[in-house]
């Protein structure tokens, strides 16, 4: 997995790309946690990710709720059919604000 980030003021973009699974998603977690300071816009780009296991979608859980409590906001965008489908099945498109493929879901 990569992550290439980029911040403008007080909205950050994630791009992940590869594989977030239990291997990888300390990795997103600690990128997290160095860049959330002062945000208040989080963009994760998922257009590039090609599979999220339950590890990966603890961090976003956690991240959503860290999120909240700093009063930001947090975007999933460009999920493909297949991981859009994993947070259809668990819930997650009811807890996250995500958006998938090109459109809006």
């Amino acid at each position: 997995m990569t992550i290439e980030s980029s911040r403008e003021q007080e909205k950050l973009v994630l791009q992940v790309k590869g594989r977030l699974d239990t291997t990888t998603a300390p990795q997103l977690e600690a990128a997290l946690g160095a860049s959330l300071a002062d945000v208040r816009e989080l963009v994760l780009d998922f257009s590039a990710l090609e599979y999220i296991s339950s590890a990966g979608l603890r961090v976003l859980l956690a991240t959503h709720k860290a999120m909240k409590k700093q009063d930001g906001g947090m975007v999933v965008e460009g999920a493909n059919e297949e991981i859009y489908e994993v947070f259809t099945i668990t819930g997650f498109s009811e807890i996250l604000n995500i958006k998938h493929g090109t459109g809006v879901a």
